[in-house]
């Protein structure tokens, strides 16, 4: 069954996504990220921006076959058909990813925003009334590094 994680909290949460994206590369991992076309976008370039010996291998969905098995991160638009070639789902959108399942993990990031909060509560009720269990990660009671 899908290990479901939400990540609560996180104050900026394009910069907690690519820490996340780093240190989960760096174990080997390969994830992808599904979200709003203007969330890739600012991920795209913060990831470019990351420090070299912090580089994040990624590519957009449209790239050819060779850059995506090279690439550690699979950016993603919220709209487009998920790609389980990647074990780990990181969730930026608004909504449940149809198909979520077919991942090992999915992790759902969540900032402090109200309406964010809302949403993800509405994701929350959906995995666990599928039967699925959650871990919860609550960002504002430990420093993020």
């Amino acid at each position: 069954m899908t290990e479901v994680a939400f990540h609560f909290g996180a104050p900026d949460r394009l910069a907690y996504t690519c820490r996340l994206l780093r240190k989960a590369t760096a174990t080997g991992a390969r994830l992808l990220v599904r979200a709003p076309a203007d969330a890739l976008a600012a991920l795209d370039l913060a990831l470019w921006s990351v420090g070299a010996g912090d580089f994040v291998t990624h590519c957009d969905a449209a790239a050819a076959d060779a850059m995506r098995s090279r690439s550690s991160v699979l950016l993603l638009d919220e709209h487009a058909e998920l790609q389980p070639e990647f074990p780990i789902l990181v969730n930026l959108a608004e909504d449940v990813p149809p198909g979520f399942e077919q991942f090992a993990r999915v992790i759902e990031i969540v900032s402090m925003d109200e309406q964010d909060r809302n949403l993800a509560r509405l994701r929350w009720k959906h995995y666990t009334g599928r039967g699925y269990s959650i871990t919860r990660h609550d960002l504002k009671s430990r420093a993020v590094d």
